[in-house]
């Protein structure tokens, strides 16, 4: 999906890796800078409070099925390899991917539907995919005929054919608040890679130094296309900036795999685009990701949870499925696995930007409605315990998983199981955080009166029969 490195089956199998491999991934201590814009800062506090947000990737690319744009890159790895029904060779098959445009037809395409179901699952933010690497953008550049809105593109002519406009006014209409998912690289620019020369790998194939009137071309391009986003699309509360090997060579991390492919000075100038970005839309959150500084304003581990609590604004963008990019049959993580996640991120203190793909007719597939309806049962009887938290030390003993409220009163306490189907159990043992004196205690989604004492630094906490009811983990929520 987003920066794709070899470590991504590690990512898929487990969702938590050591502290010493994430900071190895994506250093998010030694360059975060926190932004000085009081604006943004606001707005940052007002983004962690929000914690699950839907993510979703979509493009001509679901039609096939397969992994976005990453087939069209020329490197040798498990997720760029090209099916052969699509193409003998590597010019047949991009001029196959390209000709998608013309077969795109999401007729189901039906926003509404998608918010009324995230909502009701507890999700209050969504990043839309705008443009991915392959150049095809999904909303109404003026910049490019590669579009939905191009009359080569058979969804053009329905009256929701700008489908990032839609899908902007109808989640804002519900509350959400509206990520824009903008791919800096564009494999389908001649100004990304020129024609003259063929591609190597994932960045720009051939020398900004060398050609600058290019270069210049292709920033001014990705200038405009921003300008447009944050012009006229109604309220944008975050900028999400994706392909982090478009950067200035000074950031370069050499620790990090992907990062040492970069062998020439790709400078976008951010300053530019994210003073622009703010002055159309003020205290806008900018995430350039991978790029640490002043304009990565929170940082995006990728199918993956940090071992430890960060105390830096942090969000994890991991698929219900599989893949970010609809397949077909795509293997959907359990709700109690889904679940899960969402508490280890919590209580970590970060965000849980969960994707979900739409398919080539515009709709999700029906057992992704149904995990929503699944999680939504959950989230109604523990919200509480969810929502504008924090993490609380210890944060994570054992099974069990801490978060608090801001002013520090009410803790949470959850109960998982990541081994086997949850069942609660009669009795359960945990440690408070210090100086926490408990004053009332109960189980949410329990009507019953729980038995608890305190024991030295620890609460033991008697389950009633009722607690077969308990589905997914147990959620004790505590006042002092």
């Amino acid at each position: 999906m987003l920066i794709k490195q070899k470590t991504k089956t590690l990512f898929l199998s487990s969702f938590l890796i050591s502290s010493t491999f994430f900071s190895q991934a994506h250093n998010v201590s030694a360059g975060y800078q926190k932004p000085d814009d009081p604006l943004v800062v606001r707005n940052l506090e007002q983004w962690q409070d929000l914690k699950f947000g839907l993510f979703m990737h979509w493009g001509t690319y679901s039609q096939w099925g397969i992994v976005e744009s990453w087939s069209l890159c020329p490197e040798d790895e498990s997720w760029t390899q090209r099916k052969p029904e699509h193409g003998k060779s590597y010019n047949e098959y991009v001029k196959n991917y390209e000709n998608l445009q013309t077969t795109f037809n999401p007729v189901e395409f039906n926003p509404q539907k998608w918010a009324d179901a995230v909502k009701n699952a507890g999700m209050k933010y969504v990043v839309f995919t705008t443009k991915h690497h392959d150049g095809f953008t999904m909303f109404d550049t003026k910049e490019s005929d590669y579009k939905i809105t191009s009359s080569k593109t058979p969804f053009s002519k329905n009256p929701k054919a700008d489908v990032t406009k839609e899908i902007f006014n109808t989640f804002r209409k519900e509350g959400f608040k509206i990520g824009a998912y903008f791919s800096k690289p564009d494999w389908h620019s001649e100004n990304y890679w020129w024609p003259y020369f063929p591609p190597k790998d994932r960045n720009v194939n051939y020398d900004p130094k060398k050609y600058p009137e290019r270069w210049e071309a292709f920033k001014k391009f990705t200038f405009n296309q921003l300008n447009e986003i944050t012009s006229n699309y109604g309220k944008v509360d975050i900028l999400w900036l994706d392909g982090g090997w478009v950067r200035p060579f000074h950031t370069i991390d050499p620790s990090v795999e992907w990062q040492r492919t970069i062998k020439v000075e790709q400078d976008i100038d951010m300053d530019k685009i994210g003073s622009m970005a703010r002055k159309n839309q003020p205290g806008i959150i900018v995430v350039d990701r991978t790029v640490p500084g002043k304009w990565e304003n929170y940082v995006t581990p990728e199918q993956a949870v940090p071992e430890h609590a960060l105390s830096i604004p942090w969000e994890s963008c991991i698929t219900m499925g599989d893949s970010f990019s609809y397949v077909p049959n795509d293997n959907y993580k359990s709700s109690q696995k889904i679940i899960e996640t969402l508490i280890k991120i919590i209580s970590r203190g970060g965000n849980y930007l969960m994707n979900i793909a739409p398919g080539p007719n515009g709709d999700y597939d029906a057992v992704v409605y149904q995990r929503l309806k699944e999680i939504s049962g959950w989230m109604e009887k523990n919200k509480s315990a969810v929502f504008a938290t924090r993490s609380a030390a210890p944060y994570h003993e054992g099974d069990f998983y801490y978060t608090q409220t801001k002013d520090g009163k009410t803790l949470n306490v959850f109960h998982i199981d990541d081994k086997t189907e949850y069942q609660a159990l009669s009795k359960l043992t945990f440690a408070l955080p210090e100086n926490f004196k408990p004053k009332s205690l109960n189980v949410l989604g329990l009507s019953s009166k729980v038995s608890w004492k305190q024991v030295g630094n620890a609460i033991e906490i008697q389950l009633p029969a009722e607690k077969t009811k308990l589905k997914y983990a147990t959620v004790i929520q505590m006042t002092n």
